[in-house]
């Protein structure tokens, strides 16, 4: 009961400061900036218009140009306002790249997609930005106007529109003290289509997005595949070659002994340092199975389902395996998932305090979907310097996406979607 009263109270706050909050504030000022906005948008489309009309002449082919590459200022105007006073999250386009001379430099800006985007902006924004300010006038201007009764009421010209006497004056107060405390609601619901122009029409354009992605899961590649290098190398360095030194003092030194094989003494030392080079070659072998495993599971050579059987199997906690996976992903993809579901078994093991876990695996939409599930303490998280951040890194690289469901006292339950192919 208390939490339910709590949580009533807190609704009721909400609703009573709404008017006073920063949000409020920023979107009242960003929808007075929309009628200059917008008009500045329309002198520019008919800009654009007129320069489409001369375009027969030369002279409307640099003017067109002119007032695509116009858009673009306009754009970076409207997508700063809305990033500042509306909260809207939009990344900046792709900066306008031309080549050398004037032909390339009329080229490049009659075919920049984002002045273009710009253009259909400013004619799409005009009903957008009329609805906001319709909006902000019927419920601010509305409020304050029924708010103000007891004052305007009197009036000889006003008079007329109004209830008489005492019971009216405060009914139409309180409809005004309630239209006001829903204003900044109703505005911020009258400001999602600008919200949403913003977003689709003045940030980076679908295929620059794609570039970019690419771009940074090339870079997060490289840098991936650097780091596994140097930690074999690492490997190879400190552990196996160490080894193979010592294995090769070992024989070294039974080797001389052996040159007195008459002594029993010189030949028991022999024969101790011969076991010991043996248990050091073993050793070794182990560890360059174990460095192999490592940059390939054997297990994967027999699917991604025997790999993740296998991987379950081994957990030192109780672990259910489920699979349905009835298609093979690439190969490179089931490295990745493999490796995946490695980190995620390891983490529930080293973090979680869980007592059993679950994995799955599906193919459904040319999807595979990983799931690993534990019933620990919860509190998992995709932050900077996490290894769940790092796996969340090398899933991009192939367009997959992680989610992660950890709330505080469990359970704790992270999804992977990868492509079935690059």
């Amino acid at each position: 009961m208390g939490g339910r009263a709590e949580g009533g109270f807190g609704r009721w706050r909400a609703l009573i400061t709404a008017p006073w909050e920063r949000r409020a504030r920023r979107e009242i000022a960003y929808t007075l900036l929309l009628p200059a906005m917008a008009g500045i948008g329309l002198a520019h489309l008919v800009l654009v218009l007129l320069s489409v009309l001369l375009t027969a002449n030369l002279v409307g082919v640099p003017m067109l140009a002119l007032s695509v590459r116009a858009a673009r200022g306009v754009g970076a105007a409207n997508r700063r306002l809305a990033r500042t006073l509306a909260g809207v999250r939009v990344a900046d386009p792709a900066a306008f790249r031309s080549g050398p001379g004037l032909a390339n430099w009329l080229a490049a800006a009659l075919g920049d997609v984002t002045g273009w985007r710009a253009v259909i902006h400013g004619l799409l924004r005009l009903p957008a930005a009329g609805a906001a300010c319709a909006a902000a006038a019927g419920s601010w201007g509305g409020g304050l106007l029924l708010l103000g009764h007891p004052w305007w009421g009197q009036s000889s010209v006003l008079a007329a529109l109004s209830p008489s006497g005492l019971p009216g004056a405060v009914l139409m107060s309180v409809a005004g003290l309630a239209l006001l405390l829903l204003a900044p609601w109703g505005l911020h619901l009258a400001l999602a289509p600008e919200r949403l122009l913003t977003r689709a029409l003045l940030g980076p354009a679908p295929g620059d997005v794609r570039i970019r992605r690419l771009e940074q899961a090339r870079a997060l590649a490289v840098d991936d595949a650097v780091a596994r290098l140097r930690q074999i190398e690492r490997d190879l360095h400190d552990g196996t070659a160490a080894r193979l030194v010592t294995l090769a003092m070992s024989l070294g030194l039974a080797k001389e002994e052996l040159e007195h094989a008459h002594d029993p003494e010189r030949l028991e030392r022999a024969r101790t340092l011969v076991d010991s080079a043996h248990r050091g070659a073993k050793e070794t072998v182990a560890e360059l199975r174990d460095l192999i495993r490592g940059i390939h599971p054997p297990a994967l050579d027999q699917g991604l389902e025997t790999a993740l059987a296998t991987l379950t199997a081994r957990s030192p906690i109780p672990a259910r395996f489920d699979a349905d996976l009835p298609e093979r992903p690439a190969p490179a993809i089931e490295a990745i998932a493999y490796y995946c579901t490695a980190e995620l078994l390891a983490n529930v093991i080293k973090h979680s305090g869980a007592g059993q876990a679950t994995v799955g695996a599906r193919v459904s939409d040319g999807r595979l979907s990983l799931l690993v599930r534990d019933d620990g303490v919860g509190g998992a998280a995709i932050r900077a310097g996490s290894g769940l951040h790092g796996l969340a890194a090398r899933i991009r690289t192939v367009d997959g996406t992680i989610g992660v469901h950890s709330p505080a006292g469990g359970p704790t339950v992270i999804t992977v979607e990868l492509p079935l192919h690059l």
